[in-house]
């Protein structure tokens, strides 16, 4: 079956490429009756868009979202929520030269091994354009655990380009105004200026997630967002809590000690991540992606064609020198996508909820 939804109760569809005539999302799972307009797409869209800093590319779309369907007098009505993004400053001249030629580190091969046929302008299905749809589910997302009585805060924000590294104390403390201070999206405002090239890792927060969501064995929330973060372009690992430090630890030494604080129960430490046994339990929420650098790059590399035969190559066009800036708030919205999703199938399941 086709791969382009995420979800059961609050699923998340995604139609759309590069250069096509626009990107859409169909929403199905929505409540009816949450406050809902154009207008609360735009910030995070806005931290999406192209051409906002010297290290994105500088395709110029303003990413004007256009509500088709799902919203009545301005509340969601429950029906299917349909919204859609024109592509607006496409240059498909650009890629005629990779018509016939396949790209180091691009799916332009194995989009034509798959299907036998591939939209070669701007990498057509896989290109990241296809992300603005997963923002602004992200945004619905976000307010439909708000409409549920959850406050539950979601922060990304780089934490290391190349060998530079941030110094994070406490990543739950991070604010969003911190984040947004620098255009790599970095909180530690020192390495922030040594940032500008190679950015491979980022780290996501959420706080404020309530104990008891996931859904052992198969849809445990662990594996949930890590497929989530895995359906994003250019992710190359993903680690939660302690992630592969853990390998070196002891059970004494990688164990989170219980402790009771105001009626709540908690954890001294924070090695598991905020999931245990593939559930929510209580404390932040602590993921990071690994994220290989652009493959597009405008030095000549040998390459092959659609026929095999050898030959050279070099990007054309207009793409992003560093990913993760514009990377954090599409995190971010699959972290959201994926929380509401379990927290509407643990509502419809459990008399009493978190």
């Amino acid at each position: 079956m086709p791969g382009n939804s995420l979800g059961q109760i609050f699923r998340v569809t995604t139609a759309g490429e590069s250069h096509g005539p626009a990107n859409l999302v169909i929403i199905d799972g929505v409540p009816p009756g949450i406050i809902f307009s154009t207008e609360d797409l735009l910030p995070d869209l806005a931290r999406r868009r192209p051409g906002q800093s010297r290290i994105t590319t500088q395709r110029q779309e303003p990413d004007i979202p256009e509500i088709l369907s799902g919203v009545f007098e301005g509340k969601t009505t429950g029906t299917s929520l349909a919204v859609t993004v024109a592509n607006r400053d496409p240059r498909s001249g650009d890629y005629i030269s990779i018509k016939e030629n396949y790209r180091p580190g691009h799916a332009d091969y194995t989009y034509d091994a798959k299907y036998g046929i591939r939209d070669y302008r701007g990498g057509g299905r896989s290109s990241a354009r296809e992300t603005v749809s997963r923002v602004i589910a992200g945004t619905v997302a976000r307010k439909v655990l708000s409409h549920l009585g959850y406050r539950i805060q979601i922060n990304g924000y780089v934490v290391q380009i190349g060998d530079i590294k941030a110094q994070i104390k406490l990543p739950e403390k991070v604010t969003r105004a911190e984040v947004e201070a620098n255009i790599v999206r970095c909180p530690d405002p020192a390495a922030a200026q040594k940032m500008i090239d190679l950015i491979d890792r980022v780290r996501k927060v959420a706080t404020g997630v309530p104990a008891g969501l996931g859904e052992p064995v198969f849809d445990k929330l662990k594996a949930d967002l890590g497929k989530a973060m895995f359906s994003l372009p250019a992710v190359t690992g993903v680690e939660f809590g302690s992630g592969f430090r853990a390998a070196e630890q002891t059970g004494s030494s990688h164990n989170d000690i219980f402790y009771t604080k105001g009626g709540k129960i908690k954890t001294h430490t924070n090695n598991h991540g905020g999931i245990l046994g593939g559930i929510s339990s209580g404390m932040p929420i602590i993921l990071r992606c690994a994220v290989k650098p652009t493959s597009s790059i405008p030095r000549e590399q040998a390459t092959v064609n659609i026929r095999g035969e050898e030959t050279v190559i070099s990007a054309k066009g207009r793409h992003d020198p560093c990913l993760l800036p514009r990377f954090v708030p599409i995190a971010e919205a699959m972290v959201a996508i994926v929380l509401a999703e379990h927290a509407l199938r643990y509502r419809s399941q459990l008399p009493k909820h978190p």
